[in-house]
């Protein structure tokens, strides 16, 4: 554990910026590491939006596949703690945030959960355009000194996890939680899905 530990703390320091990285460089890493996550639930409003049955269900269980593995890190944080670089001092800080468990990233978990399962589910457009986004923002938060490498390869460990237990699941609920949501969908967006404003 030692020498993982000093592995991962060694490969943040190769990654992490420092006070003479170009400023730019750390305002984009910034803009990426906070904002760049809002690029899911626009992957998933646009795939519920293009009003195929397939592409609902397959972003409602992204959701639920997401979801479930977020529920496993404030678990694995509750169980172990896993100080951030900066509360230990090292490395560079350039963004705030909260002092709590680094393992796994909560940010990665939701990229590497929607990406898989957009990706098995043979939505290769939007799964890879999801999976390069969580690849930049895995590097951002480790470059701006939020997150060690190792937090983002363990949010994709539970996000497989997630997606394991997902899968028999959905197999036997799927069908009815899209045609129960469509319909809650219809219902409460009657008026502007008859106005021709959303689809149906």
């Amino acid at each position: 554990m030692n020498t993982l530990e000093a592995f991962n703390q060694a490969l943040f320091l190769t990654i992490n910026a420092t006070t003479s990285t170009p400023r730019w460089q750390i305002d984009v890493a910034s803009f990426i590491a906070d904002y760049v996550i809002y690029f899911v639930p626009m992957v998933l409003v646009a795939l519920w939006l293009s009003g195929l049955r397939n592409h609902r269900a397959t972003a409602l269980r992204a959701c639920c596949v997401a979801l479930l593995a977020l529920g496993f890190n404030q678990i694995i944080g509750h169980v172990w703690m896993h100080p951030r670089p900066f509360m230990i001092g090292l490395g560079h800080t350039f963004i705030e945030h909260a002092p709590d468990s680094s393992f796994p990233s909560d940010h990665g978990t939701v990229f590497a959960s929607v990406a898989l399962t957009l990706l098995l589910a043979r939505m290769r457009w939007y799964g890879e355009l999801t999976l390069v986004a969580g690849l930049t923002v895995a590097w951002a938060r480790v470059f701006v000194g939020v997150h060690y490498p190792l937090d983002m390869a363990g949010a994709v460990a539970i996000a497989c996890v997630a997606y394991g237990v997902i899968t028999p699941l959905w197999s036997l609920t799927g069908n009815a939680v899209t045609d129960s949501l469509i319909a809650l969908y219809r219902k409460v967006l009657a008026w502007p899905i008859a106005r021709g404003w959303l689809v149906q």
